[in-house]
Formats: C-alpha cells, structure tokens, sequence
C-alpha cells in the first residue's frame, strides 16, 4: 500500500481523526542512516506523529519538528514534517540495538530513554513559530507525544503509531490520530468511548499487516459516531530540502580565513545532511569561489 494520509471526523464534527501510512519512507530512512531495528522503530514512530500533527495546520508550507532527547543509548532524534505530506528526520546513534522489552517487543523506550525531553515546533507558515516543552514518560514517542497534545495543546487525544521491521526492512509502518475538539470534549462518553476502543487494539501495525486500510480502521473505530471520511488522499514520501546551493552558502558563512584553511589543509570540504545523509563535496575551485565572492563584497 502507497504511503498516504487521510482525514476524517465523526460525532457531528466533535472528533477528529487522521491515518497516515509511512512504510516506504521509514524504509528510506532505514537505508540512508543504516538504522538498527529499534533505531527504525524510534524514528519511523516520530516520523508518523510529525505527518500527523503537521496534518492539522493550515497554511501550506507549514512544518512541525519534533525532537526527542532522553537518556538512552539512542541519544536522541530529530524529525522536520510538512502539511505538504513530506518527511524526514535521523537519529543521533543509528546503530543502537537493545533485547527485547517484556512484551517481547522492540524496546524504543529503553532506547529512547525514560527521563528527558520532547521539544515540539511548529512553524506556520508566516513567520511565527510555536514552540513547546515537555517532559518525558515512557520515551514510547507515541505516548509522549499524546501526552504533549493533552498537556500542551489542551486537546484530548489518542494516538497510536507502530513500525514493523524484520530481516526484509520495514513491512509496515504509520498511525492513527483521533481527537475529542472543545465542541465535544465536555461529554465524557465519548471521551471514555475512544480510549477503551484504542486500548483495545494490539496496536497498528498488526492491522496494516492483516490488509486493513485507513478508512477500514476509521470505520471499525468511529463507524457508529457518524463517521465522514474526506476523499482527498495525500501522498507522503520522504524528503529532504538539502542541497549542494546551501552547502555552498553554509560554507560561505565561515569567512575567508577559514575558506583558505580548509584548501590548504583539506583540499576542500565535504558536508553530510544529517537528515537525509546525502554527502555533498566541495573541491578547491568551489571554496576559492567563495571566497572572491566575500572579498568583492567586502
């Protein structure tokens, strides 16, 4: 199945839900940062939320960017998602591998670590950034991430997002989002009703891997609180805005003194994108560029 992202909303428009598929570009991220297991599961799960959250924005060319630091081995992990339906991100430790968790589970958690922080921007289009902080409580990513809906956002959320990876890669990865908004959110049925309804589930990837669709497991969750699915499917993939031109203008910025000290005792420069991991090289004649570029402007 495609990677995409869809939109819903049931009970009269009191609830909100999105679905977003992300095996694909989990799997690109795999092979461009040579990710472990747990490491693909801790990204491809921040992956998913960013898609998710950054679904709700209005204005195109709006982000969220959601970096996760704890005090596991993982270090910590960066992801830049769009409204657009483009996303990328890396992690701080890609070869980290831990044993199973009790359930017998990859131990994100365990990686990710208990103690530390979720830092969550969004940038919305105009010029305005809206930033939040919040502290950690399992390191699971899904349920911080719920937990800064509820305590940042004030919006009572569910949010359950999985990535299954075996010795083939990613065979399934994405989420579900659902949200009671103010106009409903005084009725505690029907807050009490989507949780017992979530917890329920054995998570999400085990439904991508019985051949569910999104509008499958909407309908199976909300099909009875009158639920509308929009019909407008958007497609996400994985991208990165790198690129050699802002290699060149990152350099720049170093002066000339340094520009002359990488060509004598470099021979030039070489800048990896910590997103993408796409390596750019730059020779002699790029940086002797540059710098006559900065002695006319000076």
């Amino acid at each position: 199945m495609a990677d995409q992202l869809i939109r819903a909303t049931a009970a009269n428009g009191g609830i909100r839900a999105v679905g977003v598929i992300t095996t694909r570009a989990v799997e690109e991220a795999k092979q461009r940062h040579k990710l472990s297991y747990v490491a693909t599961a801790a990204l491809g799960r921040a992956m998913s939320s960013g898609l998710l959250l950054a679904s709700s924005m209005k204005k195109e060319g709006s982000r969220v960017n959601i970096r996760i630091k704890g005090n596991g081995l993982l270090g910590g992990l960066m992801v830049d998602a769009g409204l657009d339906g483009t996303v990328r991100g890396y992690v701080e430790n890609p070869a980290v591998e831990l044993p199973p968790n009790p359930q017998g589970k990859l131990d994100v958690g365990g990686a990710v670590g208990k103690e530390g922080f979720l830092y969550v921007v969004r940038d919305v289009g105009y010029g305005y950034n809206y930033s939040s902080t919040v502290e950690l409580i399992s390191g699971e990513v899904g349920e911080d991430i719920a937990n800064y809906l509820m305590t940042s956002e004030q919006t009572p959320s569910a949010l359950l997002v999985g990535v299954f990876v075996g010795k083939d890669g990613v065979t399934a990865s994405g989420g579900i989002l659902l949200q009671v908004l103010p106009k409903a959110a005084e009725d505690p049925t029907l807050v009490t009703a989507l949780e017992s309804r979530i917890s329920q589930l054995s998570g999400f990837t085990p439904l991508l891997r019985q051949g569910k669709t999104l509008s499958s497991i909407f309908t199976d969750l909300l099909g009875d609180f009158g639920l509308e699915i929009f019909p407008e499917v958007q497609m996400v993939r994985f991208n990165c805005s790198c690129s050699f031109h802002r290699v060149l203008g990152a350099l720049k910025m170093l002066g000339v003194d340094e520009l002359e000290d990488m060509i004598v005792k470099d021979g030039g420069a070489e800048a990896i994108c910590h997103f993408c991991g796409e390596i750019y090289q730059a020779d002699v004649d790029h940086l002797r560029e540059l710098i006559e570029d900065l002695q006319v402007i000076n």
